[in-house]
């Protein structure tokens, strides 16, 4: 998820736009698409459908403020929606956009049969209670009415939003549309309410799940596997924590951590049990006894085998991408990386394993969620864990495979231009592009199976 933590580190020089980001990642992977019908790939640009609300909101203390919120539907060619909605006082259409063109690739990626779509309010959860946030959320829903739905467009948590929120949208929904099976509307709920087991750890879990697969196919010279490598890890929230107790359980060491304080550091290893008690009494981890206190911007500079951006956008960039010491940086954030600092890392060697296919993990088990609502039934976690597993270890298969024939297409350009498309002569070639050559592939596939319409 994008954060707007730390944006006072970023590098002036740099565009870290989430919109012109992702432009230049489309442009870069639509140099390798060939064999289309000319304009198909541009029709990817743009969002399917945008929608903006504006609503009035009775505060605790009597005043009305009023709210603007997005939802914004990319693409559903493979199916219905999938995103999440975020709460935070920087929220923009924008920004909206670019996250739910993301999840139109990410689903791709993992072969789930969503689309993207993404959801936010511009509102400061913080400072609001949870009476106040129940009533932006209710409205909320209202508004959009029938543009979401089982079938239509499903929501999930995001930034600020929680398994609460989902319960608020879900109840919400189901008074509006009464007699029918509305548990499906929206992933991430209670247990209580159709959840799934497994969820909350999806993401992180997933994470570790593809950097497992990665090493086993492509192993890196001087790290071949997870087993004893040394990692380090950005963030310590619902994700971090989760892919630091996965690499741990392989034999990993976990060498540092970070919250939004401020990181630690210990070569012998992390304990992250003692780690995350500190973090719950403390509120952060900084200080942590047998440690040494370091910055996010140290951490990500550290000597190590695997780096983890687990937390924060545009984190590593242009002006410290040359300093990453690491071996295989695995994006389990949105956007960890700039376009810049992708270049940078690919010319120093260093290999990234991109964040569509890193935290797909989280939109599986959604997927997982939805189809346990729909036939009502509930799968025992062991299952569920071994589904997300075989859908990750695949996905990464693909996005290999892929990799390895865009390294064969650069001696051959001639065979790597789309219809109406540029060369790809000279494009960066990477896990990155890979993975969005596969994603754009299959759903520009699924567009002309299913005809033009009318």
């Amino acid at each position: 998820m994008i954060n707007r933590q730390n944006e006072n580190r970023t590098c002036p020089q740099e565009s870290i736009d989430p919109l012109e980001a992702q432009a230049e990642q489309f442009r870069r992977a639509r140099c390798h698409l060939a064999g289309f019908k000319r304009g198909l790939i541009e029709f990817f640009k743009a969002p399917k459908r945008s929608i903006g609300v504006c609503f009035p909101i009775e505060m605790d203390d009597g005043s009305v403020q009023t709210f603007r919120g997005y939802r914004i539907l990319h693409n559903r060619v493979l199916g219905p929606g999938k995103g999440g909605i975020r709460y935070h006082p920087d929220v923009s259409e924008a920004e909206v956009a670019a996250l739910a063109t993301l999840m139109t690739w990410k689903c791709a990626l993992v072969n789930v049969p969503f689309g993207g779509a993404k959801g936010g309010i511009v509102c400061d959860p913080k400072a609001l209670s949870d009476t106040e946030l129940r009533r932006i959320t209710r409205r909320f829903v209202h508004e959009l009415g029938d543009n979401i739905g089982p079938n239509t467009d499903i929501p999930a948590p995001d930034l600020y939003t929680d398994e609460q929120t989902m319960a608020w949208i879900y109840d919400t929904y189901d008074i509006l549309h009464p007699g029918e099976n509305n548990r499906p509307v929206v992933t991430g709920k209670p247990l209580e309410l159709g959840g799934s087991i497994g969820r909350r750890e999806a993401t992180g879990l997933g994470a570790y799940y593809a950097t497992e697969r990665f090493l086993e196919v492509e192993p890196i010279s001087g790290l071949t596997e997870v087993f004893g490598a040394a990692v380090a890890i950005q963030g310590f929230g619902q994700v971090g924590e989760v892919v630091a107790r996965a690499f741990i359980d392989a034999g990993a060491k976990v060498i540092a951590l970070s919250d939004t304080q401020g990181g630690i550091y210990s070569g012998d290893g992390l304990d992250i049990d003692l780690a995350s008690a500190h973090k719950r009494e403390h509120g952060t981890l900084v200080g942590l006894p047998g440690t040494t206190s370091i910055t996010n911007e140290d951490l990500l500079t550290l000597q190590c085998d695997i780096l983890v951006p687990a937390a924060l956008d545009n984190q590593i960039r242009k002006d410290n991408a040359d300093q990453v010491k690491a071996k295989l940086v695995v994006e389990a954030a949105n956007a960890p990386t700039t376009p810049a600092a992708d270049d940078i890392l690919s010319h120093r060697g260093v290999t990234v394993l991109p964040d569509i296919l890193v935290n797909a993990g989280g939109v599986t088990v959604s997927y997982f969620e939805w189809v346990q609502n729909i036939q009502n039934e509930e799968w025992p976690l062991t299952d569920i864990n071994a589904r997300l597993k075989r859908r990750m270890h695949t996905a990464v298969d693909s996005v290999v495979q892929c990799w390895r024939q865009l390294q064969d297409d650069k001696e051959r350009p001639e065979e790597a231009v789309e219809a109406d498309g540029p060369t790809a002569q000279g494009t960066v070639c990477n896990l990155r592009i890979a993975a969005l050559v596969v994603a754009i592939r299959r759903v520009a596939r699924a567009t002309l199976q299913r005809g033009i319409w009318p």
